[in-house]
């Protein structure tokens, strides 16, 4: 197995390092219940809020109830 022959100066390990900082993911807050969601991701309480991000409404519930009250 290789194994350097000198230690890395200080530079070239900062230099080497530079990629492996941790980025924060990108979260959007849901208009309704107002919990932090990843975009473009369904919301975490489908059942009770029933919000898509930028999309309409994926409650299915709902959608039963407005079909039910169209029919009246």
């Amino acid at each position: 197995m290789g194994v350097p022959k000198r230690r890395k100066s200080p530079s070239a390990q900062g230099m080497r390092r530079s990629h492996d900082a941790l980025v924060a993911p990108a979260l959007n807050v849901c208009p309704q219940c107002k919990e932090s969601v990843p975009p473009h991701k369904v919301c975490h309480l489908v059942a009770e809020c029933g919000n898509v991000q930028r999309s309409k409404p994926h409650n299915p519930t709902a959608a039963v109830k407005k079909t039910k009250s169209k029919k009246k």
